[in-house]
Parts: C-alpha cells; sequence; structure tokens
C-alpha cells in the first residue's frame, strides 16, 4: 500500500489504515515506539508507560533549572490603568 506525507503543522504526518492499527492493537492516542532500521521506519506498539504530557511549570522547571513558584512573593502587583475603552472592547 503506498500512502502521503502530509504537512501537519509544523510537522508531517503520514495515514495509517484503521486495519492496519487494528491487526497490532494499536488506538487512537495509544504511544507508540519509532524506530528507523535500515533506511526504514518501524512503528512498534508501546509496552512503555503511556505519554506523560508536562505541565507548563514542569516546563519552565526544566527550562530555567529551577521552581519559579518560590519567587511568587516577589512579583509587583500593581494595578495599571490602561485608560478608558477606545473602540469595540468588551470591559
Amino acid at each position: 500500500m503506498q500512502a502521503q506525507i502530509v504537512k501537519w503543522g509544523n510537522s508531517q504526518g503520514i495515514r495509517i489504515p484503521k486495519a492496519f492499527l487494528q491487526s497490532i492493537q494499536v488506538a487512537e492516542n495509544d504511544p507508540v515506539d519509532l524506530v528507523l532500521e535500515d533506511e526504514k521506519i518501524v512503528i512498534k506498539k508501546s509496552k512503555g508507560n503511556p505519554i506523560k504530557h508536562k505541565t507548563t511549570r514542569e516546563r519552565l522547571i526544566e527550562f530555567y533549572g529551577e521552581d519559579f513558584e518560590k519567587h511568587k512573593d516577589d512579583v509587583d502587583r500593581e494595578v495599571i490603568d490602561w485608560g478608558p475603552p477606545v473602540g469595540e472592547e468588551i470591559w
């Protein structure tokens, strides 16, 4: 069977026929392992834990190397008056 690579956001994707997925007992949103073997892409049913998406806080800690929650009292919470609405804004 032939398939076509298509643009999917900033990446590329390929549609996999439902029968193929059923044959390896994989359903929508199930994690899979991608392996590159001898110029072939092999998709295998993942035996590991499901993919855990990181929270924004976890991503910031990973990026900056520290937890900014401890700095929450250092933030200047002054209210800024931006003036009256100009145009069709809803306040």
